[in-house]
């Protein structure tokens, strides 16, 4: 509640006449976009439906606890949203305070390490771009704890939720967890103001590279 409290105080008085601007261009895109979102959400949420039940049950084997979990995250606009994820770490993963993955990170279990590597974690976010709260491709939407956070140390950081969060992304297929926040800004804020079909289809295809090898999973 107070991470909410603060996170929207800095929405009014920092970004929102920037979000406000760049919500009016791109309208084309912005409804190609959204057809796509709902077909591809719809017909991956049906193939991958035997995977998430298979994978669901080995992470409730494996530990105590229930295989889906929420979190918030922010999206578009500062706009808070529960996401849904396959739970890879044991649920007292946060007893010493919120931080983000390491390499190795003994809070990962064994289930979770593998869905981790092939992205499997991340497949119940399909109902997220299926609500409209996230796109297929976007950047990827941080808790508003570490948004606070590294906009305190990154300028403009805030300027990502000009638009949808996505399942994939730029900065996702071109390092994935192993680069750094301001790394990651930068390949975000490439991919906001230069998206297009085009890139968005290379994307895909890196996606599937990604998926495939493993390449920069924690």
């Amino acid at each position: 509640m107070i991470d909410m409290i603060i996170y929207s105080m800095i929405m009014f008085s920092e970004a929102a006449h920037i979000l406000d601007v760049y919500s009016s261009t791109n309208r084309v895109y912005e409804i190609v976009g959204r057809i796509s979102d709902i077909v591809i959400s719809i017909i991956g949420l049906l193939f991958t439906l035997p995977i998430l039940i298979l994978f669901s049950f080995a992470i409730m084997l494996e530990t105590k606890g229930p295989a889906v979990y929420s979190q918030i995250r922010v999206g578009k606009g500062g706009r808070l949203f529960k996401i849904y994820k396959l739970r890879s770490m044991r649920l007292d993963s946060e007893k010493d305070g919120i931080k983000w993955a390491e390499e190795n990170d003994h809070r990962i279990t064994k289930v979770g390490r593998v869905i981790r590597r092939m992205r499997i974690d991340e497949i119940p976010q399909l109902f997220n771009v299926l609500k409209g709260d996230m796109s297929v491709i976007g950047p990827r939407p941080e808790r508003p704890f570490f948004t606070i956070e590294f906009n305190r140390k990154i300028p403009g950081f805030i300027n990502r939720l000009r638009v949808k969060p996505g399942l994939t992304g730029w900065a996702q297929v071109n390092g994935g967890y192993n680069i750094t926040p301001e790394e990651k800004f930068k390949l975000d804020m490439y991919y906001i103001e230069n998206r297009c079909i085009g890139m968005d289809l290379l994307i895909m295809l890196k996606t599937l590279i990604v998926v495939i090898t493993g390449e920069g999973a924690r």
